[in-house]
């Protein structure tokens, strides 16, 4: 009689279904390979998986099996529920586009595995049917530059606030000059507040064709705005104002100082050295504005549009040197900045009245005779 020993029997397993979240994380680090491969940065490439995933969770349904009016519901809620500006929007739908345009390209195969492993493929669900125009296509009827007035209000209410807060006894005098000399320096050479945040004493030198501006006659902008996925821009502006030039050369002799940092911290610095956070710069914007009551449409990007629109119109710089100045890749990008004011365009008709009846030979009125009764 034998005895049998145990035998290890091996049965067939039952195929575990494809796992869409882990299909997506590899279809995500592929784009992020590619986006890599065009030298853009990681944090551009980070924004947009993110982008990718929030609409997922939104839509409760994986990229491949989306449809137009998935898009339709996650971006009105965006905009109509979360109240995101549109150019926010806008760069969601941009993101999403780019991977859908990815994982859905004939020179990879996602869409050849996802069929496979889902019965279905990748589809572009954005269309300009669904997509929101770029905000220089429809432009920003609310947001407008300051009139001169409204210019010189504002920094004359910057300039006492200092002598407010001494009287009053509080503290914050110095900071309230520092925003007050932040707020010109952004007008004077038409900054985004971003690039002014970024400034230091080296980023200024002397233009040897206006050395009346001393050591603040050329500015070289550093954080410029950046196109999508690539570095910040760099330029080079001119000082085209006396004023500013003598303004933030005593706020570098008297004002800076006194916060005791080394000359490659911020031009602008907090009291422990760093830059200036954005909200704090809008908050101390918009008590102002607050203050003096102005009609709406003014935010910080005001003073750039302002500063465009003074050089241009009532400056009479050409436009080419204007666009220089702000940056802009385009012309017809410096023209959405330019808003002649009333007196400009007052001026500009009796410019060009006053020419045709020189040539047709008429006689000019005299501004000084009186009409006989």
């Amino acid at each position: 009689m034998s005895e049998e020993m145990g035998r290890l029997l091996w049965l067939p397993a039952k195929a575990s279904p494809p796992d869409p979240d882990e299909f997506l994380s590899e279809a995500l680090e592929g784009w992020k390979r590619q986006q890599l491969a065009q030298n853009l940065g990681l944090g551009t490439i980070r924004r947009r998986s993110r982008s990718v995933l929030r609409m997922t969770s939104f839509v409760g349904k994986a990229p491949w099996e989306w449809l137009p009016g998935d898009a339709d519901d996650f971006f009105s809620h965006l905009r109509g529920v979360q109240n995101l500006s549109h150019n926010t929007v806008r760069a969601y739908q941009a993101d999403v586009k780019l991977f859908l345009d990815f994982a859905g390209d004939s020179a990879y195969d996602w869409n050849a595995r996802c069929g496979q492993l889902f019965g279905t493929v990748f589809s572009q669900v954005l269309s300009e049917l669904n997509r929101a125009t770029h905000a220089q296509e429809t432009g920003e009827a609310s947001k407008r530059p300051f009139s001169m007035q409204e210019l010189q209000d504002f920094f004359d209410l910057a300039d006492l606030e200092p002598e407010r807060i001494l009287n009053s006894g509080r503290k914050g005098a110095l900071a309230a000059w520092r925003d007050a000399v932040m707020f010109k320096t952004i007008y004077a050479w038409g900054l985004r507040h971003n690039e002014a945040r970024h400034l230091i004493l080296a980023d200024f030198s002397r233009n040897v064709r206006a050395p009346s501006f001393g050591e603040w006659g050329v500015l070289r902008v550093r954080q410029g705005k950046a196109m999508k996925g690539s570095a910040p821009k760099q330029r080079t502006v001119l000082t085209v104002f006396d004023w500013a030039s003598e303004m933030l050369d005593h706020w570098e002799r008297v004002g800076r100082p006194r916060f005791g940092l080394h000359r490659s911290t911020p031009l602008f610095p907090t009291n422990t050295g760093r830059q200036l956070d954005q909200a704090y710069l809008r908050r101390r914007f918009h008590a102002l504005i607050g203050e003096l009551g102005f009609a709406p449409g003014l935010d910080i990007h005001s003073f750039r549009r302002s500063y465009a629109t003074n050089l241009q119109i009532d400056s009479g710089y050409d436009v080419s040197f204007v666009q220089l100045q702000l940056g802009h890749e385009h012309a017809s990008t410096t023209s959405i900045y330019t808003i002649a004011s009333p007196d400009y365009r007052a001026r500009e008709l009796t410019r060009v009245l006053t020419g045709t009846l020189v040539r047709s030979g008429a006689l000019l009125p005299d501004p000084d005779r009186k009409e006989s009764p």
